[in-house]
């Protein structure tokens, strides 16, 4: 794989978005297979390549490893610098620290990579005290391993517990990754955003669509399939609202769809989303919510309705 220019904390300052992976090989949630093949995945991670967005975020556990399968082949066919960005799930039978580290070598291994430059916990542990992983972190940092170590899904304790304990080692935490949407804005109410910004940790904002809501694919007549409906069966009969908001500020900005503005909606905020792709065309679609700003007054107008909503 190309080398990147990029190094310690500085690894995700220019970053404006990146790419979920966590629909390839997933059954459960986005059905793998159904609608999609490989193929499919291969032009969405080459588009979005070919686009600049080069951070891809996956995980050991998504779809069973074949996230981080199919991101590694793409990686050597295309072999164009990536930012590789994996995690660590907290199994209950993961008791020490040096699980952090067998489970990075076993991501490693199914990627084809000597290290990824983004290691992140996937989420506290309710039964291991968090420190442990956080130790592992560690490990895997002064292994050569990872470049850089994040959290995800931490709240504000546990996110600075984590931070304090790398610091000793004088190691940055660099991000916590926890969904944000226009439909969940939770980090703004309970102050993680801001503590994020005030203590140079990157917030990486996953489902910034809201698993595909606010593209306005999605309404009560046509809900998403799966556990999808379930998650947002409560709102889709006044998302219609919102979604033509974004279409008509979209419209301002020289015809950006409403998934684009609520995209560049989240880089406003300060966050860095990961939208998923599982085509070049979404692919596409996500790529052109980047290189443009929305206004403040915007702004205002998309959270003032976004709060009918949450």
């Amino acid at each position: 794989m190309a080398e990147l220019p990029i190094e310690g904390t500085t690894l995700l300052d220019n970053v404006e978005m990146g790419l979920g992976a966590w629909s390839w090989g997933d059954r459960f949630f986005w059905r793998y297979g159904h609608g999609y093949t490989d193929e499919d995945i291969a032009a969405a991670f080459h588009t979005s390549l070919g686009a600049g967005v080069n951070l891809i975020d996956t995980a050991e556990v998504y779809g069973s490893g074949r996230s981080e399968q199919l991101l590694g082949k793409f990686i050597r066919d295309f072999d164009q610098p990536v930012i590789v960005a994996t995690k660590f799930f907290p199994i209950p039978y993961r008791f020490t620290k040096n699980s952090v580290v067998r489970a990075l070598r076993g991501s490693l291994e199914r990627l084809g990579l000597k290290r990824v430059e983004l290691y992140q916990l996937h989420w506290p542990s309710p039964v291991i005290p968090n420190d442990i992983y956080v130790e592992g972190l560690v490990m895997v940092v002064k292994a050569g391993l990872a470049q850089a170590v994040g959290v995800s899904n931490y709240d504000l304790k546990q996110m600075q517990q984590a931070q304090n304990i790398l610091s000793k080692h004088g190691i940055p935490l660099a991000s916590n990754q926890v969904e944000y949407n226009l439909l969940n804005r939770k980090v703004e109410i309970n102050g993680l955003l801001d503590r994020c910004k005030e203590k140079g940790v990157r917030l990486i904002a996953y489902s910034p669509l809201a698993m595909g809501l606010l593209t306005g694919k999605y309404t009560l007549e046509t809900p998403p399939p799966g556990a999808r409906s379930r998650k947002y069966a409560a709102l889709l009969a006044d998302l219609p609202r919102l979604i033509g908001l974004l279409t008509e500020i979209g419209a301002g900005h020289g015809g950006k769809t409403p998934g684009q503005v609520a995209l560049n909606w989240v880089i406003c905020k300060g966050a860095l989303p990961i939208p998923g792709a599982k085509t070049a065309k979404q692919a596409e679609q996500n790529v052109g919510a980047i290189g443009w700003r929305l206004t403040p007054e915007e702004i205002r107008s998309m959270e003032l309705e976004s709060d009918k909503l949450t």
